[in-house]
């Protein structure tokens, strides 16, 4: 049977936390890790009507992609609505795993999801997530005699230098011309103390990881012949991913009028009405739309700066919109859990493959707080 820990790799497996921002609170929160699961529950967000639905259906963990803790707690107690849930949550045995920006940030989350309402295009992220590996977070660079490189290589690579995923020994090794000149008591290895030397040499070039920093360099200085090897570790700035970070923009294959866009988004978002403000001069047809699910305008001035004339979101600032108007930039809002809640089928077949012993269904109490009236 599925255990708790096999959820929660499955679940990072989809939307890795590494993704996920750093205000966020993303990750197994509730639960033990290898109980035993049978039925999970996908929500959007864990209210107590969701809470009833799956104590009644027998559920052992529940997906809530909005974080059912957020902020730091003091006390959990029966006192408040959020101690009482997590406390009967305990009780029931239940699990709790919430993926949020991590699930928006992912390649083929939930903000892809949404952005293919839309139409074809090409797609990429609004604000690019970094991909650096933790073995690639440094660059190690020396100086050694040409003769000596290969020696110098072997032992950084044996202290862990040199990784890139499943390759050892990675390096870049470049001739060059060093000169020095040893005070008196030196003795080096090449020339005479006092005297400006030249050498030919090999620039020398690994990768490491924080972990293996100190060793990595002990190991460069042990197969080093100089009796001062030169050691430079220069911090690494992480890859642009093309796939994942947050927000989306796509330039669309064929210009749109907004009133297509807003009925495509009607349309996948199974609502009848939006909240539509035109851009004052905007375009007649529009090429380049961003969007963010849920709260999403601290995404729109990005948006803007990569060519967006259309935003879809759920929910902004009401003077946020007004600003985007003077600018020229259309905004469609549709509520914020609309433009989430319907990706959770998708999420359901996703962890369906990933965990073909385990019951997976999406949440019938989970349901926008607000009517029309």
């Amino acid at each position: 049977m599925p255990t708790v820990s096999n959820l929660c790799h499955a679940m990072e497996s989809i939307a890795p936390l590494q993704y996920a921002a750093e205000w966020d609170n993303v990750g197994l929160l509730v639960g033990r890790r290898d109980a035993s699961i049978s039925k999970v529950l996908l929500c959007i967000d864990l209210t107590s009507a969701v809470l009833q639905e799956a104590t009644e259906s027998g559920v052992q963990a529940i997906v809530a992609y909005h974080p059912t803790i957020f902020t730091p707690r003091t006390r959990m107690s029966d006192e408040d609505r959020g101690g009482d849930l997590l406390l009967s949550l305990i009780e029931a045995g239940i699990a709790v795993y919430s993926p949020h920006t991590a699930l928006d940030a992912a390649a083929g989350g939930m903000t892809d999801w949404l952005i293919e309402a839309v139409g074809e295009g090409a797609v990429s992220p609004i604000e690019s997530a970094s991909e650096l590996g933790p073995s690639e977070t440094l660059m190690i660079v020396t100086y050694t005699p040409r003769d000596r490189v290969d020696e110098v290589r072997a032992a950084m690579a044996s202290a862990g230098a040199g990784r890139i995923g499943e390759y050892t020994h990675c390096s870049t090794a470049i001739d060059s011309s060093g000169t020095f000149r040893g005070e008196d008591g030196t003795n080096p290895v090449v020339g005479q103390a006092g005297e400006l030397e030249s050498v030919e040499e090999t620039r020398l070039m690994m990768v490491c990881g924080q972990a293996a920093l100190a060793v990595a360099v002990a190991a460069l200085r042990a197969a080093h012949p100089y009796e001062e090897p030169p050691v430079h570790v220069v911090p690494l700035a992480g890859r642009p991913m093309h796939d994942t970070g947050s927000g989306r923009v796509t330039r669309l294959d064929s210009p749109l009028r907004l009133e297509q866009i807003i009925d495509r988004y009607k349309a996948r978002l199974g609502v009848t009405t939006m909240r539509v403000v035109e851009g004052i001069g905007g375009p007649q047809k529009h090429t380049t739309i961003g969007c963010c699910p849920g709260a999403g305008g601290a995404m729109l001035a990005a948006a803007e700066r990569v060519g967006a004339t259309v935003f879809v979101t759920g929910e902004m600032r009401h003077h946020d919109v007004l600003a985007a108007r003077e600018r020229g930039t259309s905004v469609l809002l549709a509520g914020h859990t609309n433009t989430e809640r319907g990706y959770l089928p998708l999420l359901r077949s996703r962890l369906e493959g990933a965990l073909p012993n385990c019951e997976i269904g999406v949440s019938a109490a989970d349901i926008t707080p607000w009517v029309d009236a």
